[in-house]
């Protein structure tokens, strides 16, 4: 089992009632964050940007994370996001195969850290989905998709059964091709 920086959470809140609003209008947010507190910093960090409410007169309902249903099965991912880079804010698209969503999350992470250079903090998933196969657009995750595909052993070296008969030189040199 893989432990993963990156967790999905769940993010429930709203407005705090008041006189004139008894019922106020409740906000649900899939988020990814290190813990529960970060993910709520996020919550309230999108939501004073797409809403007029702050955390000073709001509450947090609710905060759950997000597990998946079939942690075993290899899918592809897709995933939207904004990042800031030197020169300004980019929008890009992403694909990823691997057995939970946030696994592709974690690898688009440290890929757009080694290919852009763009720390965490700078990055904005707008969203992400799972992707069949006939839909797939990047070349990297469709090779992965033929039924036949197979990955040959070339290099076998041959390792003695006991630690009596391991020695550092050799009279002859090994054979490696099987």
């Amino acid at each position: 089992m893989v432990a993963f920086r990156f967790h999905q959470y769940q993010v429930v809140g709203r407005a705090l009632p008041t006189p004139g609003d008894e019922h106020p209008k409740i906000y649900r947010m899939k988020l990814w964050a290190t813990n529960e507190v970060r993910a709520k910093s996020k919550f309230w960090y999108f939501l004073r940007k797409l809403k007029k409410v702050k955390k000073s007169n709001g509450q947090v309902l609710a905060i759950n994370e997000i597990f998946e249903k079939y942690p075993t099965v290899v899918k592809n991912y897709g995933i939207w996001l904004r990042y800031q880079s030197r020169t300004g804010y980019h929008n890009m698209y992403k694909e990823y195969r691997d057995t939970t969503l946030n696994g592709a999350v974690e690898q688009m992470y440290t890929e757009m850290a080694s290919r852009h250079r763009v720390r965490s903090p700078c990055i904005q998933i707008i969203k992400t989905a799972f992707v069949p196969d006939d839909m797939c657009k990047r070349e990297s995750t469709k090779q992965f998709h033929d039924e036949k595909i197979r990955f040959p052993l070339i290099f076998k070296k041959v390792r003695p059964p006991s630690r009596v008969l391991k020695t550092t030189f050799k009279a002859s040199r090994p054979n490696v091709f099987m």
